[in-house]
């Protein structure tokens, strides 16, 4: 049984297969940069320093089981697309702010 052909986006193009100690960082990381946008695009309010740092260090742990379910599962590429479907949200409640203060 071939393991690259059933290996999802993420961990294919980081290669996970032929050098998993760099392709598991690699992976990893991506998996952090997207669960911190995520999280900051949807549902960070503002918090004092201690809760925050919390906060990102369970986020960072929670990403390490993340990653090992990543290498199989869509985990990056389902953290791509809520990014961008709350990009796309952002930018329109910002267009709509921006009209609602015009009107008035």
């Amino acid at each position: 049984m071939d393991v690259s052909q059933h290996l999802s986006f993420f961990a294919a193009l980081f290669k996970v297969d032929e050098n998993p100690t760099i392709g598991m960082w690699l992976l990893y990381i991506t998996i952090v940069l997207l669960s911190i946008l995520v999280f900051k695009l949807g549902f960070a309010k503002k918090l004092p320093i201690a809760k925050s740092v919390v906060i990102y260090t369970f986020l960072i742990l929670g990403c390490t089981m993340l990653t090992f379910l990543g290498v199989f599962l869509p985990v990056a590429e389902g953290l791509v697309v809520a990014a961008l479907i709350l990009i796309i949200y952002k930018i329109r409640l910002h267009q709509e702010k921006k009209e609602q203060a015009k009107a008035e």
